[in-house]
């Protein structure tokens, strides 16, 4: 299974053409051990970061599964989900990203912040990565796909076949209908849609 190497700057992968433009290119972490830090986020018309009051609703829906949490960050860019759950307490983050871009900035975000010993990158597509997982391997785990091309419903249904998580949270376009047994939240365009096992 890929690992990015930190030593080496040659991330490969290729542009995920769909996602929706923004102007934004530093975030911040909200709460925890980090919170205030900026980080920054991957450059070009192909990104769309996970907006600030969106991934705090996130992380206040969580807060009581983050602590100690085994995390995974899919579709990670610049791995602002999962550096939001390990500045709360988790006890890991794996990162799933191919674009080389968001890789850079993945790579700057986890050496600014000092959390080396805490993340591990994986340099694949995601529905790859969750497809060879069992279940339970993780306790968390964050998607944010692109809203085109239905890698949400997908993703959705690859969990309901397989729990590879114990809580998947998936944002979405509003517009998109996801598979039954999740809850949705709406956030103007933007959408969450959580699955839980019941284990």
């Amino acid at each position: 299974m890929p690992i990015f190497d930190f030593a080496r700057r040659e991330p490969r992968g290729s542009v995920v053409a769909s996602r929706i433009p923004h102007p934004a290119s530093r975030l911040r972490i909200v709460a925890g051990r980090w919170r205030g830090r900026r980080i920054s986020a991957p450059k070009g018309l192909a990104v769309r970061p996970t907006l600030d009051r969106v991934r705090e609703a996130w992380m206040s829906i969580l807060q009581l599964d983050i602590p100690d949490a085994r995390v995974l960050d899919l579709y990670a860019g610049s791995g602002a989900l999962g550096l939001e759950a390990l500045s709360r307490g988790a006890r890991s983050a794996d990162f799933v990203e191919k674009d080389p871009r968001s890789l850079r900035a993945l790579e700057e975000n986890i050496v600014s912040l000092d959390a080396k010993d805490l993340a591990t990158v994986h340099r694949k597509s995601a529905l790859s990565f969750v497809g060879a997982l069992e279940a339970s391997a993780y306790d968390i785990s964050f998607a944010d796909p692109p809203y085109a091309g239905g890698e949400a419903i997908r993703l959705a249904e690859r969990w309901k076949e397989v729990p590879f998580t114990r809580v998947l949270g998936i944002e979405h376009s509003a517009r998109e209908e996801m598979p039954a047994g999740g809850e949705t939240r709406k956030y103007g365009s933007t959408a969450i849609t959580f699955y839980r096992s019941e284990e």
